[in-house]
């Protein structure tokens, strides 16, 4: 008998109909003797009507508290109503919320982490014989308030669910059956993965996949587990996110990816001396507010210029934040700039291949596409380029490292 933990989105509960789809898939999995947790995320767009509404009821400041504790809704309606459908299909079946399984977290609000997990709740159930329905993406601090993990959470619920319970697996069910090379909306040749290495999903949901949370991705490497991604709406073979092989060394690049919710933020004549970028970053970082690429030119007369990207989303307060603290410094002025996007190459085989940043650098310039930044790792080339340039830069550089083709 093998542990299953299965997450589904909010598209594959959009409604009762397709509740009552993933609850056929769910019992199959259960027939087949196999002990089933599941975890649910709210129906698509629920969150974000909750979240609009918490906006609208506080002039777009709500607390976090009760903030996590309005979102957090969402998925109770989900586990309950697919409890109920399980168990009236004659399969008995248990829901859970974030509290009940004592999933801890701490007191990061809006953006949560997981602590730790008390696996005791799961696993009376499982021993009844039950189908364990829990919520994804929320949990509960020491002081028993309620908190969410940050948008596309319910990955992280549920591979450190897999990873508590030693699962035997953990299939992510979403409304794309599997890794591509690139987004297949962006291009038709984009070719599913068999497989992927625990380094690569990392680099390509850092880099704007959307396919899982990065966080999940990180769990699911310090603990070992193997995460299938596969569509809620078909049977086709999805994608293995497992640990690092030799075959996948073979593939120099193994996906281009894109992500134009950045900005571009440049301080301009930064006093070139020791405590100032600490000034300017710290802020920031009390803020929570995530720091991408980041490059300084050279000091010119005692003045440097310092550019930086971070999530659109966070730009207001960005600007609220750093305009006073130029001009304690003395810089000269901020410069925003909402209309770029970063592409990047990833691939495991980049570690031991020379010339991708050549070849990558040669297909940009042959379309006059202008390279405005760069940062890379051992395994991923990123650039930032301006947004309209997006859809053609990755079909451009999806055909220079022919990742149409069967490796």
């Amino acid at each position: 008998m093998a542990l299953i933990v299965q997450k589904f989105g909010g598209t594959s509960v959009a409604n009762l109909e397709r509740i009552r789809n993933v609850a056929r898939r769910v019992i199959a999995t259960k027939l087949e003797g196999n002990q089933v947790v599941v975890i649910l995320s709210a129906m698509a767009g629920e969150t974000d009507r909750l979240i609009n509404m918490a906006m609208e009821a506080t002039d777009g400041k709500p607390d976090g508290r009760e903030y996590d504790s309005l979102v957090s809704t969402g998925e109770q309606v989900t586990v309950t109503l697919m409890a109920m459908m399980l168990t009236s299909m004659g399969h008995q079946a248990t829901s859970l919320l974030g509290f009940q399984v004592k999933i801890h977290t701490d007191n990061t609000h809006k953006s949560a982490r997981i602590l730790d997990i008390d696996s005791e709740a799961i696993s009376s159930e499982l021993n009844k014989g039950h189908i364990v329905v829990i919520a994804g993406f929320q949990g509960i601090t020491k002081n028993n308030d309620v908190t969410t993990l940050g948008r596309g959470g319910s990955d992280t619920s549920a591979v450190a669910v897999a990873a508590a319970l030693k699962a035997d697996a953990c299939d992510i069910y979403t409304d794309v059956d599997g890794v591509y090379t690139t987004d297949p909306n962006i291009y038709d040749k984009a070719r599913k993965l068999k497989k992927i290495s625990y380094d690569e999903m990392l680099e390509l949901a850092s880099a704007g996949a959307k396919v899982l949370q990065h966080r999940s991705v990180e769990l699911a490497k310090i603990y070992g587990v193997p995460v299938y991604v596969k569509s809620s709406f078909n049977y086709e073979d999805g994608t293995l996110v497992t640990k690092e092989d030799s075959d996948m060394e073979k593939e120099v690049v193994s996906g281009v990816t894109y992500d134009k919710n950045q900005a571009k933020v440049t301080i301009v004549r930064v006093p070139d001396k020791p405590g100032v970028a600490s000034r300017l970053f710290s802020p920031l970082s009390d803020r929570s507010i995530v720091v991408d690429m980041i490059i300084q030119n050279a000091s010119i007369e005692g003045y440097t210029d310092l550019t930086f990207t971070v999530g659109k989303k966070d730009v207001k307060e960005v600007r609220s934040v750093l305009d006073l603290v130029a001009r304690e410094i003395g810089a000269e002025r901020i410069v925003y700039d909402e209309k770029i996007s970063k592409i990047s190459v990833v691939g495991v085989g980049m570690k031991s291949h020379a010339g991708v940043a050549t070849k990558m650098f040669e297909s940009l310039a042959k379309e006059n596409i202008n390279i405005q930044m760069i940062s890379t790792s051992e395994i991923k080339i990123s650039c930032v380029i301006e947004d309209k340039y997006t859809e053609l830069a990755v079909r451009v550089l999806h055909d220079a490292f022919g990742l149409d083709q069967e490796r």
